[in-house]
């Protein structure tokens, strides 16, 4: 059982990377915003039940994968609303049914994030699309970011077709 860590800043291009690779391996994608979009609906981003409950699915969600031996990718951005343990929590459950968690980063520069943000595509989840509130928090999303294990991969997705990019990433599951 491998769990993929797909992670970056905004507009990095988790979604659509994960999206091919998926098309590509047949692996299931749990897109972060699947979980944010349905909690955010009855609860606000950020609140009490919606960290408690974002966490509760996530988890269970994995833990059921690890069970059933099921890989996964799994899209992912750090930021101040998860409890800074949860990533550790995730790669110890994993270990503990003899599986691995790689992690993938996706960087881009801030131009570029200004540049994606806007895309009418990113409407579809409920992605950040506020150029305002993106730059407030690029420090934020940084310093998070910085938190994660070392990856196992780095793609720079401004130089990286998101083919030429889904590739790496089936070539890493491969290894």
């Amino acid at each position: 059982m491998k769990l993929v860590f797909i992670y970056g800043p905004p507009a990095s291009g988790k979604y659509t990377i994960a999206r091919k690779v998926s098309e590509k391996t047949g692996l299931p994608l749990f897109h972060n915003h699947l979980i944010v979009d349905a909690v955010g609906s009855v609860f606000p981003f950020g609140s009490k039940h919606f960290r408690r409950l974002r966490e509760k699915f996530w988890f269970e969600t994995f833990e059921a994968a690890v069970e059933d031996g099921a890989s996964i990718l799994f899209t992912y951005l750090p930021e101040d609303t998860v409890r800074p343990d949860f990533v550790s929590s995730v790669t110890d459950l994993v270990k503990r049914h003899d599986g691995d968690t790689l992690f993938v980063k996706l960087d881009l520069s801030r131009d570029a994030q200004r540049m994606r943000i806007m895309n009418v595509d990113r409407a579809n989840f409920g992605k950040l699309r506020d150029i305002e509130i993106l730059e407030a928090n690029f420090d934020q999303f940084e310093a998070s970011i910085a938190t994660m294990p070392q990856p196992d991969l780095v793609i720079n997705t401004e130089t990286t077709t998101p083919d030429a990019a889904a590739e790496q990433i089936i070539t890493l599951l491969n290894a």
